[in-house]
């Protein structure tokens, strides 16, 4: 069971959310709004995806990685912790 599925249905509504941002934004460019309402739009909706990314790599490290480190295989324990540790820097853009 993945980490996220008690709050399945919350990232859910957040990408949701995160899709009708889209959408405007493709309205504002359609409909030649200013460039810095645009460019607000675009902020707010990488915000919003970016609190989505947060708190999959949370329940990543609160479930996935405790339960490995928990269990009785380091190697498994190590492969999350990297795991994680590869998707922070993916988030960060920054090259490992």
């Amino acid at each position: 069971m993945h980490g996220y599925v008690q709050d399945k249905q919350r990232y859910l509504a957040a990408l949701k959310r995160v899709e009708g941002q889209v959408r405007g934004l493709q309205r504002m460019v359609e409909d030649d709004e200013y460039c810095i309402d645009v460019l607000a739009q675009v902020s707010a909706a990488t915000g919003a995806l970016q609190r989505v990314a947060v708190g999959l790599v949370d329940d990543h490290v609160q479930h996935c990685v405790t339960d490995a480190l928990a269990g009785d295989d380091p190697e498994l324990a190590r492969e999350k912790v990297t795991e994680a540790t590869d998707a922070i820097a993916r988030l960060l853009r920054v090259k490992r």
